[in-house]
Formats: C-alpha cells, structure tokens, sequence
C-alpha cells in the first residue's frame, strides 16, 4: 500500500552555504530517477504550486545544460539552468544551479538516489558558492511542493 508523503521532506542545514532535503518515493528508483532527469516528466512535476512549466530542456549528459522555466499565475516567468557535471544513472546527478532571480546564488545541486524495499530515498543538496547565496535561500515550501508533485505523479506511472 502506498502512503501519503505530502510534506514529509526533512530539511537539514550541515554547514552554513548547504542546504540538504530528504524524501521518500514509493517507487523504484529507475522511476525516481527518470521523473527527475527526463523531460517529459520534468515538465510535469518541476512547477510547485500549479504554474506553468513553459520550457523544459535537459541534456542529460556531462557538459550538458538544463533550462526550466516556469511562469506563475501572475505571469513573473521564474528561470532555472545549470550545466552536469556528474552522471551516474540511475543514482545521482551533480549539476551547476542557478535562478535568473537570484543573479548571485549560485549553487552546485546534488541528487543522490538510493532504493530499498520499494521505497527510493532522495537526498537533494544545494550548495551556495557563497554566504550571499545561501542567504537568498529562506524558503523550502516550493521544493517541497514539487516534491509532493513528484509523488503524485510517480502514483500515476506505477
């Protein structure tokens, strides 16, 4: 039986530029994995609170880019990119991160994925290049919106 995981994503601060989210999926982790890293999937899990994701481009290779931006309900367009620096299918991804809002947060995110008995542990970390960056950082309820997408939508592929 598969349980409601809305909002229970733990949320840790290991040093003063980190930024560290874990959260469960009942689902396996090629799944997970896919969801995370294909379009087709990103597109429909990555907008938090209902905005529409009106660009999803992920070249999931190291060099590659990613570009997704997402437009809210009051039309402010909201612009992610990064580059990959690792790959290790269907496990973890390191990437370059960086929101055109934020010119100075730049942050190395990290997407390690680990499965045991049916149930894939994410552990997503952001880690800002600087003090002003991690600053930027004081809210987590859209990566945690986005999350409970993920969830949802991982319902609907199994």
């Amino acid at each position: 039986m598969k349980r409601n995981r809305h909002g229970s994503a733990i949320i840790e601060f290991p040093n003063d530029l980190e930024v560290v989210i874990t959260r469960d999926f009942d689902a396996p982790i090629e799944l997970v994995f896919d969801v995370f890293t294909k379009p087709e999937h990103v597109r429909k899990t990555f907008a938090p609170f209902g905005e529409e994701v009106t660009k999803c481009e992920i070249d999931l290779r190291v060099g590659g880019d990613y570009h997704i931006v997402m437009v809210t309900k009051d039309g402010i367009e909201c612009s992610f990119r990064g580059a990959y620096l690792e790959i290790e299918p269907p496990s973890r991804t390191v990437s370059t991160w960086h929101f055109d809002g934020w010119p100075d947060a730049d942050a190395v995110e990290t997407m390690d994925l680990r499965e045991a008995n049916g149930v894939t542990t994410l552990t997503h970390s952001l880690a800002f290049l600087d003090q002003v960056g991690r600053d930027r950082m004081t809210r987590f309820d859209g990566i945690e919106a986005s999350f409970d997408n993920v969830e949802d939508y991982l319902s609907s592929q199994i």
